[in-house]
């Protein structure tokens, strides 16, 4: 049985979540903040997640995905001894652990130099290219996947894997798959040929992009036939493979900010009910707001710390999370379930998910005053209208 058949992920950032500084001016000591983010593997669980995807944890200059160092914590979190820790505190409790795994670029100041193109990426000065065509590159990743996952990882997310070769996964996977068959991983696909890469590759799943898009803006602009299109490409996907569904993540205007908490709960109701590996950024069960902007702090308002203490102004929305992924797990099916549009219109939509076996259920969707009702074969599981 795959790990992914019954993931539910919760996605941080841990140097926003833990409050590290993103941009020091100069080295920073060693701080010992992973603890903290220990702290919340409880909460994790009685959410009734089984999965936690960090973010970049590697030593680097600023916000992470500036590589320095691939086999050392990043010291504003801690170190070794701590990720440990938290691995394993996490295993007790039935979690499993990924790792953002920034293999297309590097810092420009990293250990890691003479295995770069020359170029950098995206327009980025700070960050050099791997030469993906180098036998020394895919050694490194090889030996940098395999030396986290001997430490307990449960499986790597790939970043920017749309800018990377496919033939180099295909290269460095099955060595990594040799002493680790069951590593789950998944790669961040933003543009590009989902069901080509994933074939090419042997990597097991993406981003659905599509799919998130779709849900904020079909809700944003009273246009379910947006949604109602894009489904159909999510099913020609879920014929080939599984993809990781969200509805927020590290790189994204927070969905209470795009669409306000009423119309986020059915974007929520959505990504429970639809076929996938669905994934939570922290806080977005409790209505965290923040708009990502285009500056070099563009990214901090989306990227937050973690408070000491929740506020119960976001506890009704954590409640409906609770009970739309307690659905979600007495339904295990929907992992893997083909989603029927069975009747849409501008502002109302139904749709009936169905399993392999004939399980079903259906959801109906109201935009006017934003509503969603999810039934198993006419036995209603979940309600809800905006006040």
């Amino acid at each position: 049985m795959s790990f992914a058949e019954h993931a539910i992920i919760w996605h941080v950032y841990p140097l926003g979540a833990v409050g590290a500084p993103i941009r020091p001016e100069a080295s920073e000591p060693l701080t010992h903040r992973l603890p903290t983010l220990t702290g919340w593997l409880d909460y994790v669980v009685e959410l009734g997640c089984n999965a936690v995807l960090l973010g970049p944890v590697f030593t680097s200059t600023s916000h992470g995905y500036d590589t320095e160092d691939f086999f050392e914590i990043d010291p504003r979190l801690g170190d070794e001894a701590d990720m440990v820790a938290f691995i394993e505190a996490a295993q007790q409790r039935g979690i499993g652990v990924l790792f953002d795994g920034v293999f297309n670029h590097v810092s420009s100041t990293s250990r890691y130099t003479e295995l770069t193109t020359g170029g950098s990426f995206e327009g980025h000065d700070i960050l050099a290219e791997l030469d993906h065509s180098k036998p020394e590159v895919k050694d490194l990743v090889v030996d940098v996947m395999t030396y986290w996952l001997d430490r307990g990882i449960t499986g790597w997310r790939l970043d920017a894997v749309y800018a990377m070769p496919p033939e180099f996964w295909a290269d460095v996977l099955p060595r990594v798959r040799e002493k680790h068959p069951d590593a789950w991983i998944m790669g961040e696909m933003i543009h590009g040929e989902y069901v080509e890469y994933v074939e090419e590759s042997g990597i097991d799943s993406i981003t659905q992009y599509e799919l998130w898009k779709a849900i904020w803006s079909s809700l944003k602009d009273g246009n379910f036939f947006e949604l109602e299109w894009t489904l159909g490409r999510h099913q020609e996907m879920m014929e080939h493979f599984v993809p990781q569904t969200f509805i927020g993540n590290h790189d994204v205007t927070r969905i209470a900010s795009q669409i306000g908490q009423e119309k986020a709960i059915l974007a929520a109701a959505i990504l429970f009910t639809v076929g996938g590996t669905p994934s939570i950024y922290y806080g977005d069960e409790q209505g965290f707001t923040g708009v990502k902007e285009d500056n070099i702090a563009g990214d901090d308002a989306i990227r937050p710390p973690l408070p000491e203490e929740l506020s119960n102004l976001g506890k009704w929305i954590e409640n409906i999370y609770k009970g739309l992924i307690a659905l979600r797990r007495q339904h295990p099916w929907l992992h893997s379930a083909r989603t029927e549009v069975t009747s849409v219109d501008n502002e109302v939509m139904s749709y009936a998910s169905i399993g392999s076996d004939g399980q079903r259920v259906d959801v109906h969707l109201e935009l006017q005053v934003p509503s969603v009702i999810i039934t198993d074969h006419g036995t209603e599981l979940f309600r809800y209208t905006a006040n």
